[in-house]
C-alpha cells in the first residue's frame, strides 16, 4: 500500500507490503490529523492536501479500524470534533454581499465550493463505515449510536448548507452533499429529513434537539447575520417538522424566526414570516397564547403592514389570517380586555385605508387578492355588527336634537348601506335576523331604511 503524504507528516510510516491494518490506531491519526489542520502555519493549499490524504486513508481503511479499537468514546468525540473543524473550513463566507451575485464573481465562493466537494467525500465515508459497522455484531449498536449522537448533527447541517442552490454551491457539491445527506438518513434508519428530525417511530424523539442545538449558537441577534447559510439552514428545517412534532420544540424556533422577520432586508423579513406561518399552522393555539407569545406575533407582522413591498404584504396578510382567530380566542378569554377593536378589525382598517390612494398595481392586487378572506370571517361578527348599526340608528332616527336633519338622513343612509353590505358578507343573515323588527317599530324614518335593506336582493361579496 502506497505511503500517504499525511502519514509522512505524522511521522508514521506503513511497512512496504503490509495491508491497511497497519495503519496506525485511528485515535492517533484523528487527534494528530485535527493539530496538524488546526496549527497556525497550515496553509490553504496544506489543508487541501491534508483532506486530500485523509479521504485516501478513509476509503483504504475499513469500519474496525475507524471504530474497533476505540476507547470508550474516544473516536465518537475525534470525529465531532473533525466534522466540526472541516464544516468550518469548508463554510461560505461570513458575509454575504448585498447585492446577490454569481459563484463565479467571487473567488471566495469558487473556494468554498471547492472546498465542500472534498469534505464531502470524507464525510460520506466516515457515513458508510458507520452503515457498514451496524451489520457487525462485534461493532453494531454499541458503536453506531455512539457515534451518531456525536456527529449526525453536524453532518446534517453541512449537508444542508451546500444540498441547495445558493451562491457559493455548483453542481457538483449539491450533488456530493445530496449524497451525504442520503447516506446519512440510511445510517439513522430514516427515510426521509422529516423522519430523520421527528423520528422514524412513535417511540423515537428525533434529531431535531440535536439539531437545534448546533445551531443555537449561530442564532443569536449577534450571530445569525454573519453567515449567510444559517438562515437557510434553519428555514429548511423548520419547514420539514408539522404538527404534533413541532410544538415542543416551540421556544427553540420561535426567537430566531421573530428574529428573521424584524430583520431590515425585505427577503430575510420574507423568510422569517414564512418561518412564523409555519409555526402557527403547525404548533397548538393553546402553547402559542401561554407567555403572550401570540400578541407578540401579532405585532411582529402588524407592523411589516405598512410596507410597500408586494412580496411581503402577501406572506404578511396569509400568515395574519391563521393567527387572528387564535389571537382573538385569546383576548376572548382575558377578565379585562382594555382593547376597544378586535385585532381583525385593525388589520382591515389599514389595509383599507393603504388600498385606497395606492397606485402601485401588485400592491394593489395583493390588498384585493385578500379582502374576500377578512369578508368570509365577517360572519361571526354578524350579531355585533348588527346589533352596533340598529342601536345607532335608532338613535339617530329618535334624536330631537339641534342636529340638521340632512346630517340625520345621511348617517342613516350610510347605515342602511352598511346593513346591505354586511348582508351580502353574510348571504342574507341579515335580512334573518331583521324578520319582524320593521313591522315593531314606531320611527318612520326607521322603518323606510329597514325595508331597504329587506327588499335589496342577496348578492354575493367578490373581488
Amino acid at each position: 500500500m502506497a505511503q500517504h503524504p499525511l502519514l509522512d507528516s505524522l511521522q508514521w510510516a506503513i511497512p512496504e507490503g503490509q495491508g491497511c491494518l497497519e495503519y496506525p490506531p485511528a485515535e492517533q491519526v484523528l487527534s494528530q490529523f485535527l493539530q496538524l489542520f488546526a496549527s497556525r502555519g497550515a496553509s490553504s493549499d496544506a489543508k487541501a492536501g491534508m483532506i486530500k490524504d485523509l479521504l485516501a486513508i478513509l476509503e483504504a481503511v475499513d469500519c474496525q479500524w475507524l471504530f474497533g479499537s476505540c476507547h470508550q468514546n474516544a473516536t465518537p468525540t475525534l470525529l465531532r470534533d473533525l466534522v466540526v473543524a472541516l464544516t468550518l473550513y469548508a463554510g461560505p463566507p461570513q458575509q454575504e454581499p448585498e447585492g446577490g451575485g454569481l459563484p463565479s464573481s467571487d473567488p471566495s465562493y469558487a473556494a468554498v465550493a471547492s472546498r465542500a466537494a472534498d469534505v464531502s467525500l470524507g464525510f460520506i465515508s466516515i457515513v458508510a463505515k458507520v452503515e457498514s459497522a451496524k451489520g457487525l455484531e462485534r461493532l453494531g449498536t454499541a458503536v453506531v449510536g455512539p457515534v451518531l449522537r456525536q456527529v449526525a448533527g453536524p453532518l446534517y447541517l453541512f449537508a444542508v448548507t451546500h444540498v441547495a442552490e445558493r451562491l457559493w454551491t455548483t453542481q457538483k457539491t449539491r450533488r456530493v452533499a445530496q449524497e451525504l445527506l442520503d447516506g446519512l438518513l440510511q445510517a439513522s434508519d430514516c427515510r426521509s429529513v422529516p423522519e430523520f428530525l421527528r423520528g422514524a417511530r412513535e417511540d423515537e424523539t428525533g434529531w431535531l434537539a440535536v439539531v437545534m442545538q448546533c445551531l443555537k449558537p449561530e442564532l443569536t441577534k449577534d450571530t445569525w447575520q454573519r453567515s449567510p447559510a444559517t438562515k437557510h439552514v434553519f428555514s429548511y428545517t423548520l419547514q420539514h417538522v408539522t404538527r404534533p412534532w413541532l410544538g415542543p420544540h416551540l421556544e427553540k424556533v420561535l426567537p430566531p424566526s421573530l428574529l428573521l422577520s424584524d430583520d431590515y432586508r425585505e427577503e430575510n423579513k420574507i423568510l422569517g414570516v414564512q418561518c412564523l406561518h409555519h409555526i402557527i399552522r403547525n404548533v397548538p393555539a393553546a402553547d402559542l397564547c401561554q407567555y403572550n407569545r401570540v400578541q407578540v406575533v401579532y405585532h411582529a407582522l402588524f407592523n411589516h403592514l405598512y410596507s410597500k413591498d408586494a412580496r411581503l404584504i402577501q406572506v404578511v396578510l396569509l400568515c395574519l389570517l391563521d393567527l387572528l382567530p387564535i389571537l382573538e380566542k385569546a383576548l376572548q378569554r382575558l377578565p379585562h380586555n382594555p382593547q376597544l377593536g378586535a385585532p381583525s378589525d385593525e388589520v382591515l382598517q389599514l389595509v383599507l385605508t393603504h388600498m385606497e390612494p395606492e397606485h402601485r398595481l401588485p400592491l394593489r392586487r395583493v390588498y384585493a387578492r385578500n379582502l374576500p378572506a377578512f369578508v368570509e370571517r365577517m360572519s361571526c361578527r354578524l350579531a355585533v355588527l348588527l346589533k352596533a348599526l340598529l342601536r345607532m340608528m335608532l338613535d339617530v332616527a329618535t334624536d330631537r336634537s339641534l342636529t340638521p336633519e340632512p346630517v340625520k338622513a345621511e348617517l342613516l343612509q350610510k347605515a342602511t348601506e352598511c346593513l346591505i353590505l354586511l348582508d351580502h358578507a353574510s348571504h342574507g343573515q341579515v335580512k334573518v335576523l331583521l324578520q319582524g323588527v320593521r313591522r315593531s317599530c314606531q320611527d318612520e324614518s326607521l322603518k323606510e331604511c329597514l325595508r331597504k335593506v329587506e327588499e335589496e336582493p342577496v348578492k354575493s361579496i367578490t373581488p
